[in-house]
């Protein structure tokens, strides 16, 4: 897909400042064109390239955060068998390097060399060994997350930032949802932060998680046996620094038995499926969970829902996309929520 014109300019621009002497020749669009973020990779006279993205969704600053800490991790990552697994952000002088006007903002990636992507519905087999690989990954970030500054946003202030906008008297304007929606959203809100309380998540440990774990945003290497291992990822729209349970939402969509899809409907059924009961006990081999954990994956499922889905949606999916899941989110989304039963999952630590 071809840039548009102001783009183009807007990145030259910040190639300019960056001071890398190579001039740029090419921009090709690389966005998904759901999200309202801009994706391009950027060729050079050499031959060489690297990846773009361009945004004004959210805050600058906190998207400087995120990348100071994506970049740190991948610094930490190196010397273990995930170095080279993320796409780095470039830097200058030794920090993460952004071209931002007041209202837009850019950051410029290194190509990461992707391989073979999971097919759409996994075997029982690759299952399994997604769940050890996942496991894997978790625990090494684990092991550096003490090195790795917190950021200024949490699902915590999260939560509560949402429940201040679901009681403002301009509500109804701002989520155009009728009364009874925005009770509904206001109770699971509320709920979700006392929820917070009596787990203390506050001294929980945090790390970083990547969540939006779709079949597009990484590759895999398989072996000759059929085993694969984790090779590459790219995307980090919402990256965090938390409680590793924020991946899980999306890593049982991968395992279900309708596989990753690219539509964009979220319902927590597949929470429930024995194939994520398989994924799950994986997992637990090689990083092990606690009913806590696995109980608290109602939690992680309120959050995407009320935060991704209602507080940002106009934000970040393109029009049309935010104000469709808002609905579905209130209407399917929240009440499954509240038939959601996750004894099932504790089979996996009996």
């Amino acid at each position: 897909m071809v840039a548009t014109n102001d783009h183009v300019a807007f990145l030259h621009d910040a190639w300019r400042d960056y001071g890398d002497p190579r001039r740029i020749a090419e921009v090709v669009e690389l966005s998904a064109m759901v999200s309202t973020n801009r994706v391009f990779r950027v060729g050079f006279g050499d031959g060489s390239h690297v990846i773009a993205k361009v945004t004004s969704y959210g805050s600058y600053f906190l998207f400087m955060e995120d990348h100071d800490r994506i970049h740190r991790c991948n610094e930490l990552l190196r010397g273990t068998r995930y170095s080279g697994f993320l796409a780095d952000v470039l830097t200058r002088d030794g920090t993460v390097y952004s071209y931002y006007d007041g209202t837009t903002w850019a950051v410029f990636y290194t190509e990461v060399e992707r391989r073979e992507q999971l097919p759409r519905v996994l075997t029982d087999a690759q299952v399994d060994n997604f769940g050890e690989e996942i496991a894997t990954f978790h625990r090494e970030c684990a092991a550096l997350s003490d090195r790795i500054p917190l950021t200024s946003k949490s699902i915590k202030s999260d939560g509560i930032h949402l429940l201040d906008l679901l009681s403002n008297p301009k509500s109804a304007d701002r989520f155009g949802l009728p009364a009874d929606d925005l009770s509904v959203l206001r109770r699971h809100t509320h709920e979700f932060l006392e929820r917070l309380e009596e787990l203390r998540y506050d001294y929980w440990p945090k790390q970083p998680v990547l969540i939006d774990w779709n079949l597009g945003n990484f590759s895999v290497e398989f072996e000759p046996d059929g085993r694969f291992r984790l090779f590459s990822r790219w995307d980090y729209d919402w990256f965090r620094i938390e409680p590793r349970h924020l991946d899980f939402y999306f890593l049982s969509r991968v395992s279900s038995r309708t596989g990753d899809r690219t539509h964009f409907t979220y319902l927590p059924h597949t929470l429930t499926e024995p194939r994520f009961l398989r994924f799950l006990a994986a997992y637990h081999r090689v990083f092990p969970l606690s009913e806590t954990d696995l109980l608290f994956l109602k939690e992680v499922f309120r959050f995407f829902v009320l935060n991704y889905v209602v507080r940002e949606g106009d934000a970040f999916f393109r029009p049309g996309y935010g104000v469709q899941l808002r609905r579905d989110a209130v209407q399917h989304g929240l009440p499954a929520v509240e038939q959601l039963d996750l004894a099932p999952l504790l089979e996996i630590i009996a």
